[in-house]
């Protein structure tokens, strides 16, 4: 089973839009991922794209608390200050990949991230709805006797074992 997200589509979201990629890079980029996605299914791994959909302005408030949580601030790149101003780009760019990659060997599923909560239970949900059920025989396992006494473990060489007071 093979999970995608958005990250492994950088090529065709944030290096298209941040100027990363040539628009050479770019077009080819697209025109492989639904051949190697076609040729991941034929193979039989089951593939799943998800895209966690967040709105601006809930973006905004994820970036203001971020901002002001010295313990979260870590979280924004400089990119990701340069990247609010081009929120609408991102979109443009989006629809585009998803026009060239999305097909029924490989579709996207859009999951509505807004509430970071019901959008993880929601894609579980969602993946678990896909992935075959399979029942499997339970088969009864009967270990052999040891031939002899169960010993202790024993250390040999330069490491050494830890031995705690409890």
């Amino acid at each position: 089973m093979v999970l995608f997200d958005r990250s492994w589509y950088n090529r065709a979201g944030v290096e298209r839009v941040m100027g990363y990629c040539t628009a050479a890079e770019y077009a080819k980029f697209l025109k492989q991922v639904p051949v190697f996605e076609k040729m991941l299914r034929d193979d039989g791994i089951l593939l799943f794209k998800y895209w966690l959909a967040t709105d601006q302005a809930e973006q905004e408030e994820r970036f203001a608390e971020r901002a002001s949580d010295p313990l979260k601030r870590w979280k924004i790149s400089p990119i990701d200050i340069e990247a609010r101003e081009r929120y609408a780009e991102y979109g443009r760019a989006r629809e585009a990949m998803f026009r060239a990659t999305h097909n029924k060997h490989a579709p996207w599923r859009v999951v509505d991230f807004n509430d970071q909560r019901a959008g993880r239970l929601n894609l579980i949900r969602d993946l678990l709805d896909q992935v075959p059920d399979y029942k499997v025989d339970e088969q009864p396992l009967e270990l052999p006797p040891l031939s002899g006494k169960p010993g202790r473990e024993r250390y040999t060489g330069t490491v050494k074992p830890i031995r705690g007071k409890y």
